[in-house]
């Protein structure tokens, strides 16, 4: 028993986030397999796939789940939607407050490196911000839907659609119960402000709302929050005037709607790949130019302990900050009077590299595997990667095998590719270091 324990307390935080994962991946598995879960059979394959969508927040699906799951079979989704999108350590944390259970220091490490934060230090009281929120936000967005869908869907089908969209939105999931997902809602102002609002919030992180909220004063937030809120206000904007030009006159999306239909669908495809996976335009109608730049808003993603996935925008900024820095001759990247570690600097370019080496070769794999198109395939790579779960058409396409490599990608993108680097490799410091020698680049 005690040996156990000595085990138990030396397991890596990376390793345990992953297993938390892979857990809630085969539990949901194992349930959704069940006769009653599904109104036809379904293969262990597309269980495992359409579990791993759903923990890792995804949204691609080999089925219509509106019309092939039954109630258990969307409650068993949406558990592992909520779960996976503010994470299992978190709500085992919060049930250990609950029962007023003393949150011991390797917990709090655990939550630490669950939520990305640089301290243990208030770790605890953030859990419960998290939740608080994160319920709220999801409880009053429910009953606003309701409302208004309940002339349209009647009281309980209006229920039932707002409160599975609603989770499904805020943890960045993109599953829809309906078979179009949002195509029919195209100009629809609440719903598209409603939805994109609460994968926006979602996506941006935890942390930056909790300093938004207490800090109403933009010279006293984090340069993290700065970032994120700047940067996010940016790409959006930037992405939404790209593609209102982009589809402007394309007939098989934005070219049939009036002005203000195309403004606010163009609002609404702007910010869905960061992540989001709702989609208002069929992506197997989008000119190439749109499709090559929605891959890079999803390969970008969200924000750090957010519900959303991507090598993150901050690691973004700092790798195109460095990139000035360099061309500009400074040491380090500066911006808003403040400077940016090297270490920083170090892991953003890791991150983003080792995330190139993963999306391409799965990529390619995937070629090897698949009858499909090299576009649609690549897009449902980088989709797959940035758990967004955009699909141009071709998921329930895909062989056992493809289905397999897809649901590791979906893995990988929602841990992190430096959390599985950590795990595979067992990186040390060292005490020493090797002499330099000049290395010519460029």
């Amino acid at each position: 028993m005690r040996s156990w324990k000595k085990k138990r307390i030396t397991i890596s935080p990376p390793l345990l986030i992953s297993g938390s994962f892979l857990f809630l991946i085969m539990v949901g598995t194992i349930l959704l397999k069940l006769p009653f879960a599904t109104t036809r059979p379904i293969s262990w394959t597309d269980a495992l796939f359409t579990a791993t969508s759903a923990t890792t927040v995804t949204g691609l699906s080999v089925f219509d789940p509106g019309t092939v799951l039954t109630g258990f079979g969307e409650l068993v989704l949406l558990v592992l939607i909520q779960c996976g999108g503010i994470g299992l350590m978190t709500f085992a944390v919060a049930i250990l407050i609950l029962f007023r259970k003393k949150v011991g220091l390797q917990n709090r490490i655990y939550l630490q490196e669950s939520l990305t934060q640089n301290t243990v230090g208030g770790i605890v009281r953030l859990v419960k911000l998290i939740l608080t929120f994160a319920l709220t936000v999801e409880a009053v967005s429910a009953v606003l839907l309701t409302i208004y869908w309940t002339p349209e869907f009647g009281f309980k089908d209006a229920l039932n659609f707002s409160i599975f969209h609603v989770i499904s939105a805020f943890n960045n999931a993109g599953f829809s119960l309906f078979p179009d997902n949002m195509i029919s809602f195209a100009g629809d102002p609440l719903v598209t402000v409603l939805i994109s609002s609460l994968f926006i919030i979602g996506g941006i992180g935890f942390t930056v709302v909790m300093d938004v909220s207490q800090k109403k004063s933009f010279h006293r937030w984090a340069l993290h929050t700065k970032l994120m809120v700047g940067g996010t206000l940016i790409l959006n904007i930037v992405a939404m005037i790209v593609i209102f030009a982009l589809e402007y006159g394309n007939p098989g999306t934005l070219g049939t709607m009036s002005l203000y239909d195309k403004l606010l669908t163009s609002y609404f495809s702007a910010v869905t790949p960061r992540t989001a996976g709702f989609n208002m335009l069929d992506y197997g109608e989008l000119e190439d130019p749109t499709l090559l730049f929605t891959m890079l808003l999803m390969f970008i993603g969200g924000g750090s302990a957010s519900t959303a996935s991507g090598i993150k925008l901050t690691t973004f900024i700092v790798v195109i900050l460095a990139t000035v820095s360099f061309l500009r001759s400074r040491r380090e990247p500066e911006i808003f009077g403040r400077s940016i570690r090297l270490e920083t600097v170090i892991r953003s370019l890791a991150i983003t590299t080792i995330s190139v080496l993963l999306v391409v070769f799965l990529l390619f794999l995937l070629t090897v595997t698949e009858k499909t198109p090299f576009l649609p395939l690549a897009f449902e790579v980088v989709s797959a990667f940035g758990t967004v779960g955009l699909s141009m058409g071709i998921t329930a396409d895909l062989s056992d095998l493809g289905e397999v490599l897809l649901s590791l990608v979906m893995f990988t993108g929602r841990i992190g590719p430096l959390t599985l680097f950590f795990i595979l490799m067992k990186p040390r410091k060292e005490n020493y270091r090797y002499p330099y020698d000049p290395v010519f680049t460029g």
